[in-house]
């Protein structure tokens, strides 16, 4: 068990580091001269969620919202760690509704790992864990922990990134 705790810490630390590095040398945010293009551009992704089902208000205006911390969740085999899986997610909102998720994150983020330590228990990320039909049920299962924690203003969880680290 002792020889496992270092390569973990390591990990964690490094993630930790590159998180705190992507964060302050991100580029700068673009004028407001192409809002106007920003607002164009999402209209176009309005409409019906494929995951989910259910259709959208056309007249309600999103917006996006990435959740700063990434999610680290051990995959156990054996009684052992036998990887970790990193995922960074966004929430889909009704426009203006960012502080509300702000202010709940700490809600949210133990609503996600709840469902992904349940993914990663029934064995959701061992094999080709990125197929879009093994990756279906951890969309929606995020969906609706993010439904119950917000309600209505969420209307989808994006999957931004995902990595697989094998110890």
């Amino acid at each position: 068990m002792k020889r496992f705790i270092l390569p973990v810490l390591l990990a964690l630390l490094g993630l930790g580091a590159g998180a705190g590095a992507g964060y302050f040398l991100r580029p700068a945010p673009e004028p407001e001269a192409n809002a106007a293009e920003t607002a164009e551009g999402e209209s176009a992704h309005q409409g019906a969620s494929p995951d989910h089902g259910g259709a959208q208000d056309a007249a309600t205006p999103r917006e996006y919202v990435r959740l700063e911390n990434q999610f680290i969740v051990p995959v156990v085999e054996g009684g052992k760690i036998a990887a970790l899986v990193v995922v960074s997610l966004s929430l889909e909102i009704d426009q203006g509704s960012a502080e509300a998720v702000f202010y709940a994150e700490p809600k949210l983020r133990d609503a996600f790992l709840r469902v992904m330590f349940d993914h990663a228990t029934a064995g959701g990320f061992g094999g080709a864990y990125t197929d879009a039909a093994a990756m279906a049920p951890l969309r929606t299962a995020l969906h609706e922990a993010a439904r119950e924690v917000m309600g209505s203003i969420v209307s989808d969880v994006l999957i931004t990134e995902i990595v697989r680290q094998d110890t």
